[in-house]
């Protein structure tokens, strides 16, 4: 496993906290993955609207995302969160979030995200030394890595108008519970260290005839996001212990 980005010693963080609620939990207690990413989208909406770099000027949309459940957090009620920018590119940046559980609980998150302009065209990021100076020289890739899975069971899963945000597509956070619906049907234990990944390809729409392609083995979880023959995205899921 490649090191976290720590947070920086010069540059902006910011921070911001989070009670786990009832919806945010699943049967067991335990913080589900599309929780940790509604918290992830809401603290880095809250910090750029703090900056001037939120909307309606500028726009955001997740274009990969990884979450490391270093701790699951399971008897947790609250999260301390901190963020800062891991990485700049042309028209990227990358977002690095520490989750920290009032009850050992430990989540960390790192992401790319374009840039767009209030018509939702990428833009070229200029300007941008109040978080640049936090991401020391680092850059980020667009390039996106994970493959589709072969040999998938599928099953359908019906898009709603309370999954789509002011984008217009699926909200980043639905896609997520999508992965943990897959991923237990598979049979891949949710409740362990994991790492999660998701890289975003294309949007998915409402109206859209979406089908999640699933396989599982040896531990190991994918799932694509199929609308009419084309993967708009593809998620990965793998234990953090082997020996666990």
């Amino acid at each position: 496993m490649e090191p976290l980005v720590l947070p920086p010693r010069e540059g902006r963080t910011y921070a911001s906290a989070r009670r786990i609620r009832l919806a945010d939990r699943d049967a067991s207690g335990r913080l589900r993955l599309d929780a940790v990413a509604r918290f992830v989208q809401d603290v880095a909406t809250d910090d750029v609207d703090e900056t001037g770099w939120g909307a309606p000027d500028h726009l955001w949309v997740v274009r990969s995302m990884r979450i490391d459940v270093l701790e699951p957090p399971v008897d947790d009620d609250h999260v301390e969160l901190l963020t800062w920018c891991s990485g700049t590119g042309t028209v990227a940046a990358g977002r690095r979030m520490s989750l920290t559980g009032d009850r050992g609980g430990r989540v960390e998150v790192d992401g790319v995200w374009i840039h767009l302009d209030s018509g939702a065209r990428p833009q070229r990021i200029e300007h941008f030394e109040i978080y640049a100076d936090s991401a020391e020289g680092r850059e980020v890739a667009t390039k996106l890595e994970l493959e589709e899975p072969g040999g998938s069971a599928a099953v359908d899963w019906h898009v709603r108008v309370s999954d789509l945000d002011l984008m217009g597509h699926v909200n980043n956070a639905v896609y997520w519970a999508a992965v943990e619906e897959c991923a237990l049907a598979g049979g891949f234990e949710l409740r362990w260290p994991l790492r999660a990944r998701l890289d975003y390809r294309h949007p998915v729409d409402f109206g859209d005839h979406l089908r999640l392609g699933y396989s599982a083995s040896d531990g190991h979880a994918a799932i694509a996001f199929v609308v009419d023959g084309v993967t708009n995205a593809v998620a990965r899921l793998d234990p953090l212990n082997d020996g666990r």
